[in-house]
Parts: C-alpha cells; structure tokens; sequence
C-alpha cells in the first residue's frame, strides 16, 4: 500500500482547501501501526494514524468512545487524552479500499508532553504512581455510563483465538496449550463474583513511551490508543507492574508475569487501593487479566501489534515461558495479604 497516497486522500475528504507540504513517519518501530506527523503550507501540524488490522467498525468504535470520553473528563484530567479531529461533529475516520488492501486513518491534533517517567522509578515516584492511576480510574469510571457502546468483549476474543485454532491448529504452535489456557480463561472467570467488576475505559498498553507526567509526576498527557478497550481495570495493571519493577523500562523487552509477584507492585498497589479500593476477587483475577494479554495480544494478534521480529520472538516465548508461568507464579494470596484484604 502506498501510505502517503492514503494518507493524502484521507486529508482531502476532510479538508481540501488547507493542502499538505509534507509528511513524516514517526512511528514505533516496534509496532505495525503507522503514525505520521502532517505538516501544511501555513506552517499547522496534526498527527495521523493508519491502521490496517482488525475491524474498520471496532477501529471506529474505539476512536468515537475515546473521543467521548476525552470530552467528558473532568479536572485534573480533561486535557490528558489527544482528541482526534471531527468533521460534522463526528470524529473523522478515513477508510482506504482498494482491491485486497483496506486500511483506515484518523487525525489528531498534536499532543503536548512534559516529562518522561525515569528507565527505573524509585519508591516515592511508585507512590505517586499508584495514586495517578487510582485517580485515573476513578474518573473514567463516573463518565462511563455516558459512553458510547462498545461490541469487544474479553469472551468474544477468546472465542475468535478458539475458531481460529479449529480452523487452522499449526497457525500459532503447540495449539493444545493454547487451547488449554483459552479454555481456564474461560472457566476461571465463572470462579470470581465478575458481575461486581465495573468495566470501564482502559488502556492496556502503559509503557513509559506512551505517557507523560508532570514534575510532581501527575499524569499530564497520554496517546498510542492500539489496545484501548471498554474492560475491566484490572486489564491496565500487568503494564503497571512493569512500569514500577526492579528491572525497568527495557529497549529489549519481554513480558513474563514476575513483575506481579514483586514488592515493587504491592508498594503501587497499596497506594491504588487507598484511593481506588480493590477487591479480594479482583487481586484474584489479575492472573486471568495476564492470561488474556497473552493469549489475545501477544498470540493471536501479536503479528499485526509487533513487528515480524518481535512477534516471532514474544509468541515463541508466550508457548515456553509466559504461559506455562500463569499458573505456576502467580499467587494472588500474596498480594491479597499485603493489602489487608
């Protein structure tokens, strides 16, 4: 696919008479997504965003309840989500069909940022992190029932990883392990009382190249909306754990669950609990919320996420070392204890 042309096309649906000068890639070169930054001839910049996984209509989706709820945010957040230009008081979505090639763009205005979280937190800045995010949440979760409706589930996901495995058993690697861990997925979340879980917006993907915070470390801007989803909390906290652990923020990364079981996380998620109270099933349900991440975004979406390189390398680690850890070093009673619950 011709991006530039794609891109091209998208801006004069929206706006022909301001005319582009030129465009730049500026994306993660781990990820599959593209991300450009436009600038015109009277000098404006926007960014776009072009995705060609998945579906158009969750694409949509996702990008309107986002714009939803970056409106509907209240002090100290209103400005923390980049809101995506509108057309018609709609957000904007551009969708490129050509043949075999379909690929969707949506702009947004430019995200303004402040500081990046240091490689390695020390315990005050992991304190402070856990009270943002108990916020964070806290305030996502009084604008949730004003949202737009959302279609994805994490059963429905599930389910798809569950077809495409029927249809095509050799297309991941050792599919019986698969199967195994979609299938206690499954069976486990009938274990916890789910009803009582709010599903809120989340955002998944927290690594520290996604965010920015102020000098006292509040959450000041956030972007890179590839893993957004309406879910439940517990579904932000495995990138959290990474966040605050002892090891840091890696150029080479990995994703194995001992992040979970550190002092680090329990230091972070005490001071969550003091502003956002957890629940016993909840802490007990983190290991699901691991399980999903892996099954879903690593494995059965991990080649549209990550480049070939990384894809390959993170599914082949999913089948011999994530999965098979779920299980075996996850213990939620640790957790539990130190929180008082």
């Amino acid at each position: 696919m011709d991006f530039h042309l794609i891109i091209k096309s998208a801006w004069e649906g929206y706006d022909s008479s301001k005319t582009i000068r030129d465009i730049e890639d500026i994306s993660a070169m781990v990820s599959t997504n593209h991300v450009y930054r436009i600038t015109f001839h009277d000098e404006d910049i926007i960014i776009a965003k072009l995705s060609f996984f998945g579906k158009f209509e969750h694409f949509k989706e996702d990008h309107r309840i986002i714009q939803s709820l970056s409106n509907n945010l209240l002090y100290p957040f209103e400005n923390l989500l980049s809101k995506s230009l509108l057309k018609n008081n709609r957000v904007y979505v551009y969708r490129y069909k050509h043949g075999k090639d379909d690929a969707w763009v949506v702009f947004y205005n430019p995200t303004r940022i402040l500081d990046r979280l240091p490689r390695r937190l020390d315990n005050d800045q992991i304190k402070k992190l856990g009270i943002q995010l108990g916020k964070f949440h806290k305030a996502c979760s009084r604008v949730k029932n004003v949202l737009p409706k959302s279609s994805k589930t994490l059963r429905t996901d599930i389910y798809d990883l569950q077809r495409q495995l029927e249809k095509n058993p050799g297309k991941f690697g050792n599919a019986e392990l698969i199967k195994h861990h979609c299938e206690q997925f499954i069976k486990n979340r009938s274990r916890y009382n789910m009803k009582s879980f709010e599903i809120i917006p989340v955002f998944i993907d927290w690594n520290i190249g996604n965010f920015s915070v102020t000098p006292e470390l509040e959450l000041y801007s956030r972007w890179d909306y590839d893993w957004f989803r309406m879910s439940y909390r517990l579904l932000d906290f495995y990138f959290f754990s990474r966040v605050v652990s002892d090891a840091g923020d890696r150029t080479v990364f990995s994703y194995v669950i001992g992040p979970m079981m550190e002092d680090r996380f329990i230091t972070f998620l005490k001071e969550y609990h003091e502003v956002n109270p957890i629940t016993a099933d909840e802490i007990r349900f983190l290991k699901e919320a691991y399980r999903f991440f892996i099954l879903n975004y690593v494995i059965k979406d991990g080649k549209y996420f990550f480049n070939e390189q990384y894809a390959k390398k993170l599914q082949a680690e999913a089948i011999e070392i994530y999965l098979p850890s779920v299980d075996r070093d996850f213990d939620a009673e640790v957790i539990i204890k130190a929180l008082g619950l």
